[in-house]
């Protein structure tokens, strides 16, 4: 998740890559050649073991997964053509209807276990920090990865439902990677991370006071893959059934999801073994995604009312 983007840096991409073409190309044996532009993050562990396990190919699709660094890059790199398909978090594909850009979702990515002590997105304190609970961030300095996105809406929320005010919250724009230290340095008073940053903090002594993700939205939608409407209808299906055949292969086989994550992340074996799993179904949950569309329209994120079901068709 990087910060967000405008319609006239969109713009900028269609031009500077119209010459690219938005349609995919079949490949050497008729498989239709996808591009897929996917953060390289513990989320996305279904996409890379699914390739692996070939359930793509069994969908003549020869797929490619391109790393970016959030959701504006993976959004404008599909609405530019440079991607058929690509992963994004909930706020960011909210704030791409707002601007009337054309992205359509196909399927889950990934969703909170819904158990606080046991998700991958937490925001942690130092062992001995005043800070108890939720309620006692107001007032407080929290670092989030990006401003005005999922992490800082859903800790409003937390904060609101432990009877504490939000509005004098300071968020600071802090890389995840980043964020432990900026906790143990005292840069900040608490730190928004997740997996396997969550697991890091902990192990440093640091201690939870929400768990954002799991708390204040029930069964939230947390990420979703999506398409644009030039993307042949054929292939969304043969991509959504190749997608949703790797979610649950994921979900019933999370010791195969760790291994997977040994092949496109730098996270520590070790770390690897001992890191809360999110959860991976086909489902999604649109009266989660409707209540984060009515937070962040709330909080000024948003700044109008957003159709979700014109995201989830």
């Amino acid at each position: 998740m990087r910060r967000p983007f405008t319609v006239l840096a969109v713009a900028l991409l269609l031009a500077a890559q119209a010459a690219c073409g938005s349609e995919e190309e079949p490949a050497a044996g008729g498989k239709d050649k996808v591009n897929a532009g996917v953060i390289a993050i513990v989320d996305t562990a279904p996409i890379h073991l699914g390739k692996a396990k070939g359930f793509f190919d069994k969908q003549n699709i020869d797929l490619t997964i391109t790393p970016v660094q959030g959701g504006a890059a993976s959004i404008s790199g599909a609405v530019s053509g440079q991607f058929q398909f690509a992963f994004a978090n909930t706020t960011s594909l909210l704030t791409a209807v707002e601007q009337g850009l054309d992205v359509k979702v196909v399927t889950n990515g990934v969703a909170s276990t819904g158990v606080p002590g046991k998700d991958f997105s937490a925001v942690l304190v130092k062992p001995d920090s005043p800070v108890k609970t939720a309620k006692d961030l107001a007032g407080k300095k929290v670092s989030v990865n990006q401003l005005k996105n999922i992490g800082d809406t859903t800790i409003r929320a937390a904060v609101r439902d432990a009877g504490g005010d939000p509005d004098g919250i300071e968020f600071v724009e802090l890389a995840f990677p980043d964020a432990p230290a900026a906790l143990e340095n005292g840069q900040v008073d608490a730190i928004w991370v997740v997996e396997p940053f969550v697991s890091q903090a902990l192990s440093r002594g640091a201690r939870p006071v929400t768990w954002n993700f799991a708390e204040p939205v029930e069964d939230l939608t947390v990420a979703m893959y999506f398409t644009t409407g030039k993307t042949d209808p054929d292939l969304v299906k043969r991509f959504t059934a190749a997608m949703n055949e790797s979610l649950t292969y994921a979900q019933e086989h999370p010791e195969e999801a760790r291994e997977a994550l040994k092949t496109y992340t730098k996270i520590a074996p070790e770390v690897i073994a001992e890191i809360y799993l999110p959860k991976w179904g086909t489902e999604i949950n649109e009266e989660s995604v409707q209540e984060i569309a009515d937070l962040a329209q709330g909080d000024g994120v948003l700044k109008g009312e957003v159709d979700v079901n014109t995201l989830i068709p």
